[in-house]
């Protein structure tokens, strides 16, 4: 019993050690890989949080709700939320930086999408592939959003989820974005942002925390809500305004959810022994920081949804150094 006593107590610390001493910065999309490839063989998060690795939706106010099915009421939300319900079936769509791909089965299985997933992580990409059952419309290459290896023009509907803070550029990812979307095509994002500085600076506390959530997950920088839509509509190729929405407090309960599983499935413990339970001890720091940021209205989780002008990208592409330099 005193051994056991000692372990509980022990272990935390040499947990918190590891996430001190070896952080995950930002050098390079190959970082952003390796962290993927790495949390994606070790099977830990999808133990712990199932196939879909990303926030749930808890609903406003939040109510009570399974951990898992969270995370996939936050996808059909996200779907009818941007008026993707209403697409003709077999449109195709392009998931940008699909993750552990959750919601591209959901879209292929549940609304009739032909869906192509990409992800920096070859290590996804195999794990999505096992994991989608023969007759869902979903496959999964390795590709980057920052260059995305299609033409112009490709797909009906653009659709990514938590991927914009792995960017290094901000208004290179818009423009990606934007250009493989036909013309009156939706794109629907949903992201991790931070407050606008420009309008609000950050104070003294919340400096080195956002630190921590750049250092940590391998984030070369959050945009806010406002500056997103602004190089969005910089592009020159959203017809319109952008449409924003700020989902913080119905997915603010995610993050201490994410905590709790590793004490509701003890056999996390027996399945990936000590130094398994060491690795998740590691982002218990960085998810109750994620909490506090999202709380305090440090870092909001912003919706953008918008559809795609009748221009065409190849004519806009001679501003694309302008935009960059916004």
């Amino acid at each position: 019993m005193n051994l056991l006593l000692s372990l509980l107590l022990i272990l935390p610390v040499v947990g918190i050690a590891v996430y001190l001493l070896t952080p995950r910065r930002y050098d390079s999309s190959d970082s952003v890989a390796t962290s993927y490839d790495e949390w994606t063989q070790d099977g830990s998060l999808e133990f712990f949080w199932g196939e879909h690795i990303l926030l749930g939706l808890y609903g406003l106010p939040p109510r009570q709700i399974d951990f898992r099915q969270a995370k996939f009421d936050f996808v059909h939300e996200m779907v009818r939320w941007g008026g993707l319900d209403q697409s003709a079936p077999g449109s195709t769509l392009l998931d940008v930086g699909c993750g552990s791909v959750g919601s591209s089965r959901v879209l292929a299985r549940d609304y009739g999408f032909d869906v192509t997933a990409v992800t920096i992580s070859p290590g996804q990409v195999e794990r999505a592939t096992q994991l989608t059952p023969a007759g869902v419309n979903a496959k999964f290459m390795v590709d980057d959003a920052m260059a995305l290896s299609f033409p112009d023009e490709s797909f009906d509907v653009v659709w990514t989820l938590e991927a914009g803070p792995h960017m290094p550029d901000k208004a290179v990812f818009a423009q990606e974005l934007l250009r493989v979307l036909k013309p009156g095509g939706l794109l629907v994002v949903g992201d991790w942002n931070q407050r606008d500085a420009r309008r609000h600076p950050l104070n003294w506390w919340e400096k080195p925390v956002m630190k921590q959530l750049l250092d940590q997950w391998s984030h070369p920088e959050f945009s806010s809500i406002e500056r997103f839509s602004e190089l969005l509509e910089a592009t020159g190729m959203v017809e319109g305004s952008v449409q924003t929405a700020d989902w913080s407090q119905e997915t603010l309960p995610s993050w201490i959810d994410s905590i709790w599983q590793g004490v509701i499935r003890p056999k996390g413990l027996i399945k990936f022994g000590v130094s398994g339970f060491i690795k998740s001890v590691r982002e218990v720091p960085t998810l109750l920081l994620m909490r506090l940021a999202f709380g305090s209205g440090l870092c909001r989780f912003g919706m953008f949804k918008a559809t795609r002008a009748n221009v065409k990208a190849e004519v806009l592409r001679r501003d694309r150094a302008a935009v960059s330099s916004l």
